[in-house]
């Protein structure tokens, strides 16, 4: 570890648990995606104690800390995330939500407490000359094109805020707890959702031949729809299609007139993307007509593809491998087919997005997210931070 690395840890470590005790306040007062008031007060409050420019409202919840040291002309942007998720929490810890139905499940309340962490650093310590932008985002959890990064971006977030690259981390399970990994290109995938309604015509369970069964329709569909991957896609790409709702009828005896399936579809590649959603499109149709029933399709693109570009994800390896160390730092990590919206900041500004393992952890559920049993671990707040406050000085020398 290089004495500026050993500087931003030492740093980091001597105010951490103020900064746990935040994150521990923050996981016990959740809020759904737009609603983030409570969580966005605090922050907002701390920056401007410590010397931020801060501006509210962009995306709705959304605030930016804009700090300036020396004469530096480059500019750096850090975002983390807000937002909890709508799971009831079974983790029995001592701050456990107090919302019922609420929950950070999926660790934001880490991401602010790092970056806060970072932010109180940087203003006490400076070590840096250029322009900081600290982007603490709403709605990363809202799965549509309508999320918080977008909202912010429409408010004028890189215009009131230009960044000549830009930067986020998500804690993730089962890797070891502190580990950094870090993925050139397409890190993680594009998420859409279908809706699909075949309208049959409905009768008695006993007279099949008098009706148009869209149930039998729905079953033939939900197979004809796994040879879009496995037939059509190159078995060298990733692509996942998921038909996670059927629903259909009511009694044993009675042929309904409808069906419904809703289907998630990801790709790790936008020409994929686009093909998944021919193909789809295309059987479903087929399908509808050889049963002799109608399909409705309501294809609804979500997230885009995140992809990191090559030169950013370098020097934050770089920067990673200084701090803790290459036997810590997973160079070129898996691809991941989960989504995540700070695709649509990276399609604006070059800039990487990487991972910090959160161990495996004792609570049920501890290696995977979005579930109730889910909490950050403490200990990353002091290594994340220390991580923002190296990039920050590196990137802004």
């Amino acid at each position: 570890m290089s004495p500026d690395a050993t500087s931003a840890l030492t740093a980091a470590q001597a105010c951490a648990q103020e900064f746990i005790d935040l994150r521990r306040d923050i996981h016990r007062h959740p809020e759904l995606p737009f609603d983030e008031r409570r969580t966005s007060d605090l922050v907002a409050e701390r920056l401007q104690a410590w010397g931020y420019r801060v501006e509210r409202g962009l995306g709705g919840t959304g605030l930016v800390g804009q700090l300036e040291r020396g004469k530096g002309r480059r500019t750096l942007g850090l975002r983390a995330d807000m937002d909890a998720l709508p799971i009831q929490e079974q983790t029995g810890l001592p701050h456990a939500s107090s919302h019922d139905g609420v929950m950070h499940a999926c660790g934001h309340d880490g991401h602010t407490a790092m970056l806060l962490c970072a932010a109180k650093v940087l203003a006490e310590a400076g070590g840096f000359s250029g322009r900081l932008n600290l982007i603490f985002q709403p709605a990363e959890e809202y799965g549509t094109d309508d999320s918080g990064a977008v909202r912010m971006m429409n408010d004028g977030l890189f215009a009131k805020y230009p960044c000549d690259a830009i930067f986020a981390m998500h804690n993730m399970p089962c890797w070891p707890q502190g580990h950094l990994v870090f993925r050139q290109g397409a890190m993680m995938a594009s998420s859409d959702k279908v809706f699909i309604t075949l309208h049959g015509h409905g009768g008695h369970g006993a007279l099949p031949h008098e009706a148009a069964d869209p149930v039998v329709a729905a079953a033939g569909l939900v197979m004809a729809l796994q040879t879009v991957v496995a037939r059509n896609v190159d078995p060298r790409q990733t692509a996942v299609v998921t038909v996670g709702v059927l629903q259909a009828g009511r009694a044993n005896n009675v042929i309904p007139d409808r069906a419904h399936l809703e289907l998630s579809v990801r790709a790790l590649d936008p020409d994929v993307r686009n093909l998944l959603q021919q193909r789809i499109t295309a059987i479903t149709h087929a399908q509808a007509q050889s049963f002799g029933v109608k399909a409705e399709i309501d294809y609804r693109r979500g997230y885009a593809v995140l992809v990191n570009d090559a030169e950013q994800t370098e020097f934050a390896r770089r920067v990673g491998t200084e701090l803790v160390g290459g036997e810590r730092v997973v160079a070129q990590g898996p691809a991941i087919t989960g989504s995540e919206d700070f695709a649509y900041m990276l399609e604006k500004r070059p800039g990487s997005y990487l991972l910090i393992g959160n161990g495996a952890g004792d609570q049920a559920g501890a290696c995977m997210v979005h579930n109730p049993g889910y909490d950050f671990n403490d200990a990353n707040v002091a290594i994340g931070a220390a991580y923002w406050t190296l990039l920050a000085r590196r990137f802004l020398a």
